[in-house]
């Protein structure tokens, strides 16, 4: 583990960009941008498209390790280049931004209220790669849509995982996301709490995690996995909010930062010029940033 990376993500001011939609979520996030599904042709293209999104977004003289602690990547964005170099590299050696690399594969289908991952096939290889990267951590998701035995599941699955990925040297960011319209998002939130401190209590003392859990109903529910030894940090998901009714919920919840994705390009467009672009990013990411500080 990066001693300067650990210690960034430990006490950084700011918060956590997450840049990694995969092939389910691209072309939405496409579309968001002004490129429309009909506008490209096959997934090397659509990929192509979104790996210079992002270049733009990383590049941006906005995107500073002053405000963003570190950054979420889908694979085929590590193993592409930025200006020249390998974009892991490029982000903490030029931004000063840690990077953390996204490793499921995507949801399995619905079964008792919540969807735990599909199998990570591969997943030893893809983690030894992003250790010779320089890959600091991983992030992987699941959802929760309502209280019950499916999200003990979820749960027990990702710390099952976590697991694997702590013995190689990467910290992993545990998502097991409450879907925010869950007609009983609040009991699921109280169970999901319940069911990661059970988790946590059964790591060895020196093994630490990170946590990006949905914008609870009950301000500050968290605070106790906040303060917990084996937590390394809490970080909030944007879950569908606007980036205005996310920033107001997380400044709500203390020692909470944002790792936030659609807020974040909220507003971008590829027909933006460069000025245009960057004070818009700008915008965005001082607004995140001074809801996570709060």
């Amino acid at each position: 583990m990066n001693a300067d990376q650990a210690s960034k993500v430990t006490a950084g001011n700011g918060f956590v960009a997450a840049l990694d939609q995969s092939g389910g979520s691209t072309p939405k996030a496409l579309k968001l941008y002004g490129i429309a599904e009909d506008q490209y042709s096959g997934d090397e293209q659509m990929f192509d498209l979104v790996h210079q999104m992002r270049t733009r977004i990383i590049t941006s003289p906005s995107f500073d390790g002053d405000r963003i602690i570190a950054a979420i990547l889908f694979e085929m964005t590590m193993d592409r280049e930025i200006e020249g170099r390998p974009t892991a590299d490029y982000l903490w050696n030029v931004k000063k931004v840690v990077p953390i690399l996204k490793v499921d594969k995507g949801l399995a289908a619905e079964q008792d209220g919540a969807q735990v991952m599909k199998p990570i096939d591969g997943l030893d290889d893809l983690l030894a790669r992003a250790v010779d990267k320089g890959i600091f951590g991983t992030k992987m998701r699941s959802v929760i849509k309502l209280p019950g035995g499916g999200l003990d599941a979820v749960v027990d699955q990702q710390f099952e995982i976590a697991r694997q990925i702590l013995a190689v040297g990467l910290v992993p960011i545990i998502e097991p996301e409450v879907d925010i319209h869950s007609p009983e998002k609040g009991e699921a939130e109280d169970q999901l709490r319940a069911s990661i401190l059970r988790q946590l209590g059964a790591l060895d003392a020196d093994q630490q995690v990170m946590l990006k859990l949905t914008l609870p109903e009950t301000d500050n529910l968290y605070r106790d996995l906040v303060e917990h030894p084996n937590v390394m940090r809490v970080l909030a998901l944007s879950g569908g909010y606007s980036r205005a009714e996310a920033c107001e919920r997380l400044a709500r919840n203390h020692g909470v930062i944002a790792s936030f994705s659609r807020a974040l390009t909220e507003g971008l467009t590829a027909a933006q010029s460069d000025d245009e672009f960057d004070k818009t990013l700008d915008e965005a990411i001082s607004e995140i940033a001074a809801a996570s500080r709060t």
